[in-house]
């Protein structure tokens, strides 16, 4: 298990778990990253946002709240 800010550009990824407080984990659920969902990196900008395919959308996130979303190597699936 590793943080998706750590998930390198292209790859695909299922989270594991997610960390942080009560509010963190709430907001992060409400974007879609909940367990045994799959995430795209599109891109890690460089600074400090990453970009990611989830559930067909788009979505930015900063490193400090893709550090708190724990990922392992899924099969590759999202477009």
């Amino acid at each position: 298990m590793l943080p998706l800010s750590f998930a390198k550009n292209g790859e695909t990824v299922m989270v594991a778990k997610i960390g942080g407080s009560e509010d963190v984990r709430k907001h992060l659920e409400d974007l879609g990253f909940v367990v045994g969902s799959r995430v795209k990196i599109i891109s890690q900008t460089g600074n400090g946002n990453v970009i990611v395919n989830l559930k067909e959308s788009r979505l930015a996130i900063t490193d400090q709240m893709a550090a708190k979303v724990q990922v392992v190597p899924s099969e590759p699936d999202i477009k």
